[in-house]
């Protein structure tokens, strides 16, 4: 995953605030804490299948070009459209 460009900027915990946490609940590392707090059986057991990371700037690119296959469609909605009566039950619901 590319982080160099969002490291900088992130505000989550540094290592030593981690470390402290750690140390407070009396656990060794993070994953002792995830073994401790999320039962076995709902865990997966193989690594999510994603790909490579991307930079802010990489991801929007690639966000445009999928939008760009999308199709502009007439609508047709309200062209068979008749002037009728609606009962005043319905209305009331209605409105």
């Amino acid at each position: 995953m590319v982080q160099n460009k969002f490291l900088s900027r992130h505000n989550g915990p540094q290592s030593e605030d981690v470390k402290h946490m750690l140390h407070k609940m009396g656990l060794s590392s993070v994953d002792h804490l995830i073994d401790e707090t999320i039962p076995a059986n709902i865990r997966l057991k193989n690594d999510l299948n994603i790909g490579e990371g991307m930079d802010e700037y990489s991801y929007l690119q690639h966000v445009r070009q999928i939008a760009n296959q999308n199709k502009l469609f007439k609508t047709y909605i309200g062209l068979g459209y008749y002037n009728t009566i609606v009962p005043s039950v319905i209305m009331r619901n209605v409105f």
